[in-house]
């Protein structure tokens, strides 16, 4: 036998790709194949957006494929059983895929080696593809995992990356293994109307362009609401269209404190990648619990209906929350503000808020999504958990001039700045003509709320 299963996850490329390089070692014939995995969909996990994004890059990886002569195979079904499937039909002896650190991906990957032991065929996982450093590389002498990003920014800057790999050559992939019709955004509906475009193609085009005009200033420019300097990138870190050892290793010959913030962020994603693997519970329970007994989206649903809807009478929070309806994504600093609001001033439960967040989210990842909401609420690796952002002065410090309000809320693009981060403080004709809410909390009211609540615990 001469023939490899490469498995493909979150990991939709050609270029430096470990598994696949490692499965046309020594001129073997390979299946590509990606399995639409029914417990994902099963979980909640299959929203529309990053269906559609999905779709572009399975779209994008079989035309790679087929320009070196292969193509992609494509499964759908419980994985462990069509991963079986395949090689059989193949008659393969060795499979290969990503290391991934969800709680249901490792019980997955769990019952794959059984099942392919039990049918003679070797399973092989690599790390470090869908991470720049492995979850396991990086750990302090007394405990499992690093729970405060600084030390272990300080350590996994020390880690020695591995070289980026070329995409492949030629790629052969045996007769009589069936596929079924990949899928096309065009077939879905509830989209977001200005939903990024993926697929391996658009994502190293995106870098490239980001790489010669934007790395350099987003130092300074990162939390600038208006002006949209940041990479844009996490829907193809998600999906791995793009591949972060490549994206560390080019940003680093770059230079500069823009490089060194942006890798900076990298490295927040590894970090929190090595906090679920340790902690998987933490996809859904409080990793450091503060004994919350948080408003619920019965007893708090008109706060809730009014935070998704972007009308909560906080322009920047509302902006922040449409932008998210509209694009499928949400610039950083608006996440910290929404989670702050949501979290902390409405007193609402997190779960509530992640679970709106990955609805939407074309890049909404259990580790990004998960451990960010409860930094923010209070109950994740944060070392200040009482930490409250005011969404005013956070309008007024990260959108002086108005701009990302305006862009986003059409009934205030007549209002002047400072004026509209609080409309409500108009002269009584001028707040009348607006067709926008009061607020619906006041926010010493809200921070008094959330403090005696904390306290009593």
């Amino acid at each position: 036998m001469n023939v490899s299963v490469v498995l493909f996850t979150a990991d939709l490329r050609l270029h430096d790709h470990p598994p696949l390089r490692a499965a046309l070692d020594g001129s073997r014939q390979v299946v590509p194949l990606f399995v639409r995995d029914r417990a994902v969909d099963a979980a909640g996990f299959a929203v529309p957006n990053r269906l559609a994004f999905l779709a572009d890059s399975l779209r994008d990886l079989d035309a790679g494929l087929r320009e070196r002569g292969g193509r992609l195979v494509l499964r759908s079904g419980d994985l462990v059983d069509e991963v079986c499937r395949a090689a059989g039909e193949a008659d393969a002896d060795e499979v290969h895929l990503a290391a991934d650190v969800s709680a249901h991906a490792r019980r997955r990957e769990e019952r794959l080696r059984a099942a392919l032991e039990a049918q003679g065929v070797r399973l092989h996982v690599h790390d470090a593809v869908t991470t720049a450093v492995g979850p396991g590389a990086v750990v302090p002498s007394s405990s499992d995992h690093f729970a405060v990003f600084t030390p272990y920014f300080r350590h996994w800057s020390q880690q020695r990356l591995r070289t980026p790999l070329r995409a492949p050559g030629p790629v052969r992939v045996p007769d009589g293994v069936g596929s079924q019709e990949l899928p096309s955004r065009g077939d879905l509906s509830g989209l977001s109307p200005a939903l990024a475009e993926g697929g391996e193609t658009r994502g190293r085009r995106q870098f490239a362009s980001w790489l010669r005009s934007g790395i350099a200033a987003y130092e300074d420019r990162h939390d600038d609401l208006a002006g949209d300097a940041t990479s844009r990138l996490s829907p193809h870190l998600h999906f791995g269209t793009l591949s972060p050892v490549e994206l560390v290793h080019r940003a680093r010959r770059a230079g500069g404190p823009g490089a060194e913030a942006f890798v900076r962020q990298l490295a927040w994603r590894d970090f929190h990648r090595q906090v679920l693997a340790a902690r998987p519970r933490a996809a859904h329970a409080d990793y450091r619990t503060k004994h919350d007994r948080w408003r619920s989206e019965r007893t708090a649903r008109e706060d809730v209906e009014a935070w998704r809807a972007g009308r909560t009478g906080y322009p920047i929070v509302d902006a922040a929350m449409r932008q998210l309806r509209h694009e499928g994504w949400m610039h950083n600093r608006g996440r910290l503000l929404t989670a702050s609001f949501l979290a902390k001033t409405l007193y609402v439960d997190w779960r509530i808020g992640a679970r709106h967040f990955l609805d939407l989210l074309v890049d909404g990842d259990v580790a990004d999504n998960q451990l960010n909401w409860q930094w923010m609420a209070g109950t994740g690796t944060d070392s200040r958990p009482n930490r409250v952002l005011n969404p005013v002065t956070q309008a007024k410090r990260y959108d002086p001039d108005g701009a990302y309000v305006r862009r986003w809320l059409p009934e205030l693009r007549g209002v002047a700045a400072p004026a509209i981060h609080e409309p409500w403080k108009l002269p009584g004709p001028d707040r009348a003509s607006l067709d926008y809410p009061d607020p619906i909390v006041e926010l010493s009211a809200g921070l008094d709320r959330f403090r005696r609540a904390r306290e009593a615990r």
